[in-house]
């Protein structure tokens, strides 16, 4: 693993909304087109990958991201305790999917920060930055949307109607959660 930075070092508070990075966590990219491929993934991980469109799915210990028609994110629902940093779930998958030629697994746990959003002005924060209409997306549970927020690419998962995670790759989030940081000051 990379030497791991936190980008935000502190939870930001204002009225109506909070910041904070999420611990390192383990976040995989998986990808595979063959109905094969799906069973493999619920029979080794006890989770339905989501097949619909901007959906996801949840299970006790992961969240899975639909991406595109071949592609999710496959993320830990706990956090890395850095002394026990194994990598299961990922070497399961790569015996299960990547070994048999099923489909492909990306470690993508140090490419992305995960930064949690919680209260009522998120939707308003995103506006201010995102061509995308969050009309709708901000009333679905579990949505999720790849756009662009403040120029940078991003991925929004909607945990419910006041809360969401935004991965962002590392190399832009400290500029990404520096403009969050003016932005969400002049609310």
């Amino acid at each position: 693993m990379l030497n791991y930075s936190k980008v935000i070092t502190e939870k930001k508070s204002y009225t109506g909304l909070q910041m904070y990075e999420v611990a390192p966590i383990m976040k995989l990219i998986i990808r595979g087109k063959k109905r094969e491929f799906l069973s493999a993934i619920g029979k080794s991980l006890n989770l339905l990958l989501p097949t619909e469109a901007n959906t996801s799915s949840r299970s006790e210990k992961l969240t899975a991201l639909w991406l595109s028609p071949d592609e999710w994110m496959i993320f830990s629902n706990e956090t890395l305790n850095s002394d026990d940093n194994d990598y299961k779930t990922e070497n399961l998958l790569n015996r299960n999917i990547s070994k048999i030629n099923l489909g492909a697994v990306t470690d993508v746990s140090d490419q992305f920060v995960l930064i949690n959003i919680k209260g009522d002005k998120i939707f308003d924060l995103f506006e201010t930055g995102s061509p995308f209409n969050f009309n709708d997306f901000r009333n679905k549970n579990g949505a999720v949307t790849q756009t662009i927020l403040a120029k940078i690419d991003v991925i929004i998962h909607n945990q419910n109607q006041n809360e969401v995670n935004l991965f962002v790759r590392r190399s832009f989030s400290q500029h990404l959660f520096s403009w969050m940081n003016d932005s969400a000051s002049r609310l």
